[in-house]
């Protein structure tokens, strides 16, 4: 009998040692499998404006972390009442619950009930795949087990609740009551909070704008059981039971005018701060951008309206890129009138950047050098420089052109001229400190024949030498960005390089200025005060046809460039017009955009600076007359007068005349008088004059000869 006991004792010990075996390999098992990095749950990014207004949102699953604290104990009631009653009695699987649902499952002859857990349910979408095996759910019940052990409930529910999917692309809580309701979480009522407790199960069936009547009775039924476990009375019931259902979502609205735009963002993301794009999708971070809504918009809208093309070349393209040029922030930003996502961005395609290159490969590094003035007189003549022989697009030459009036009208001579006399070791290093990496340097450069070309970002980067007093600042498209818990991962801290003087820069201003008010930029118009260049290049296998047109120009805030033309020209597809189009488009950009109250109403002058000084008018002297008078101790003096010119900046030189020769004896600076003192009366000389225009430091034509005869003296 004895050894009876003995035995069963030792089967019981044995059996004992089992079940703890067992149990202490789930309890291990199930830690194990717990990874918490498969807890981090994939959440929405937010684009921003600097105004704290949201742009855009860039998710995989649209989901917005909330924490248990702002959840309403109503509402995490409503999916206990529903998912799991005994939430906060077990340690992750329920028996009553598996019991129930098999009983039910038996009578009704099918699976009719679930018997897991909000811990089960949590651990079979966080940590397991889909396929359907014992072993998954033995792991599911391992895996809740060991989360319970973990994490507290108020951590499961809100793990849960952040987790759970919800129809129409919205996981978590916070998304969904943005999606059905416009609310956050913490002002759902209890009817709402039952009808979106009532979805997880099935979204496609309990979408109420999929499905009014299933949702509506599936919502009722969360109420009832709602009441059933106290959370709310039997009239609570009925008055919740009786409300209307949501007929339509709070979409946030697709903005295919942002593309181009969020494409760059996420491109200087991965490139400045190593965030790829998935990263980016995934990781519910806080992007703030410098972008100008209005102008983002208006340039989109403008695009499509084709009344801004030229309406013989169907289907031309275009490129915009506007930036702020104090801040470097990329404002305004289209790559295309069609642009698709992750596209091509003809914002980064190289073009042939026609005489929108001159300010910068020419008179920009011209008055650096300090040997060439605004005024200084360039040639204007059509010349052969072994084998190339720039034209001008009028025909016409002046022989010699002010540098202020080859910028206005765009002459191609007088800048291949001033190239040629720079050097292209000059004019290189200039353009290298500017950011553009040029590898040419042919005489061609001058007018924008280069092999490569440049990209509208480059070129208006580049001018922000002249548009932000000298230096050129980098642009961004990130003000700032944070991570999920409002760390921050990094802001922009554009660099700035110092390529001109401020007084050339002002120069250039007023010289970009003239092209616009009475030059080649004259097309349309705008309320804006505006600097800038237009460019045109030619395609050659048509006689007069253009294959790239640009205006690239700059106000006082912003400075930027559009390009107009087709992604490939051929002889049955080119544009016919030139900058005009671009032009017009450019400002008309503009106009859609609402002055800034603190932004300038037109451009000013730097302090301690130099304006540039209206044209020097020379009119011709052809009265000049002389006259002599006593001066005493039996000397005499000539007195010359002329009519001089109402500009008092003009000087005019004296000259004696011997034999047809002038040697000049004066200068006059103010006034249309001077008086030659203590000449021969024995030997009297002849006398003219000559303005002199101080700016070109070039003489006008010569006045007439003036003398006086001795015999005026004595009377006749």
């Amino acid at each position: 009998m004895r050894n009876k006991w003995v035995i069963w004792g030792l089967i019981l010990l044995g059996f004992m040692l089992v079940s703890a075996g067992i149990y202490l390999s789930s309890v291990v098992i199930g830690a194990a499998a717990i990874d918490e990095k498969q807890l981090v749950m994939n959440e929405t990014t937010v684009i921003y404006d600097e105004n704290g207004s949201e742009l855009a949102q860039l998710h995989k699953e649209d989901r917005d972390m909330v924490e248990i604290e702002n959840i309403p104990e109503h509402v995490q009631q409503a999916f206990i009442a529903v998912e799991d009653t005994r939430f906060y009695e077990h340690q992750g699987i329920d028996p009553r619950a598996i019991a129930r649902a098999l009983y039910r499952d038996i009578l009704a002859g099918a699976k009719v009930e679930g018997g897991s857990t909000i811990t089960q349910q949590l651990a079979k979408n966080a940590f397991l795949s889909n396929d359907k095996t014992l072993l998954r759910k033995t792991k599911e019940v391992l895996i809740a087990m060991g989360l319970e052990r973990r994490f507290s409930k108020d951590q499961i529910l809100e793990f849960y609740m952040n987790q759970i999917y919800f129809g129409h692309g919205a996981y978590g809580i916070k998304s969904a009551a943005e999606l059905y309701y416009g609310k956050q979480p913490a002002d759902l009522t209890e009817d709402e909070a039952a009808m979106l407790a009532g979805i997880p199960k099935a979204p496609s069936n309990y979408s109420p704008v999929d499905d009014a009547e299933q949702a509506k009775e599936r919502r009722n039924t969360v109420l009832a059981l709602m009441e059933q476990q106290g959370f709310i009375n039997a009239e609570e019931t009925v008055s919740f039971q009786g409300k209307t259902l949501p007929e339509s979502l709070h979409q946030s609205e697709k903005t295919p005018a942002f593309y181009t735009y969020i494409d760059m963002v996420l491109d200087e993301a991965e490139s400045k701060y190593q965030l790829s794009a998935e990263e980016i999708y995934r990781g519910g971070y806080d992007i703030v951008v410098p972008m100008n809504k209005e102008m983002q918009q208006a340039s989109f809208d403008l695009f499509q309206d084709s009344s801004s093309f030229p309406s013989e070349a169907e289907g031309t393209e275009a490129a915009f890129f506007m930036m702020n040029h104090n801040s470097g922030g990329v404002v305004a930003v289209q790559g295309g009138r069609e642009y698709v996502r992750q596209g091509l961005n003809r914002v980064n395609v190289k073009r042939q950047p026609g005489s929108v290159m001159k300010p910068l490969a020419v008179y920009a590094p011209a008055l650096e050098t300090g040997q060439y003035q605004p005024y200084s007189m360039l040639k204007d003549e059509k010349l052969d420089y072994d084998g190339y022989t720039p034209k001008n697009y009028s025909g016409e030459y002046q022989g010699e052109i002010t540098m202020v009036d080859a910028v206005k009208e765009s002459t191609n001579t007088a800048a291949v001229w001033l190239y040629d006399q720079l050097g292209t070791d000059t004019t290189s290093d200039w353009m290298e400190s500017a950011g553009l990496d040029i590898d040419d340097n042919g005489l061609a450069v001058a007018l924008g024949g280069l092999s490569e070309g440049l990209t509208p970002l480059e070129i208006a980067s580049s001018y922000t030498a002249f548009s932000n007093q000298g230096e050129t600042i980098e642009p961004y498209f990130i003000t700032s960005i944070t991570d999920r818990n409002g760390e921050l991962v990094g802001e922009a801290d554009p660099k700035t390089t110092k390529v001109m003087s401020e007084q050339n820069a002002w120069y250039m201003t007023r010289l970009l200025e003239n092209v616009v008010q009475e030059g080649t930029g004259t097309a349309g118009s705008t309320n804006y005060s505006l600097a800038g260049k237009t460019g045109t290049t030619s395609f050659l296998e048509v006689e007069g046809a253009t294959r790239d047109a640009w205006f690239t120009g700059f106000t006082p805030q912003w400075t930027g460039s559009l390009w107009m033309g087709y992604d490939k020209t051929t002889s049955e597809q080119y544009l016919d017009a030139g900058s005009s189009y671009p032009t017009k488009l450019f400002k008309e950009i503009l106009n859609q955009v609402p002055a800034d109250t603190q932004a300038q109403t037109a451009f000013q002058k730097p302090e301690d600076i130099q304006d540039l000084e209206t044209p020097v008018e020379m009119t011709e002297v052809n009265d000049l007359s002389a006259s002599l008078s006593l001066k005493g101790g039996g000397l005499f003096n000539v007195h010359l007068d002329w009519t001089p010119a109402d500009d008092e900046r003009v000087i005019y030189r004296v000259y004696e005349v011997n034999d047809d020769e002038g040697d000049e004896i004066a200068e006059v600076e103010e006034g249309g008088s001077y008086t030659i003192e203590g000449v021969n009366i024995f030997n009297m000389k002849e006398y003219m004059v000559v303005p002199y225009n101080p700016q070109t430091q070039e003489e006008g034509e010569p006045s007439n000869v003036a003398d006086v005869s001795v015999g005026s003296i004595f009377g006749g």
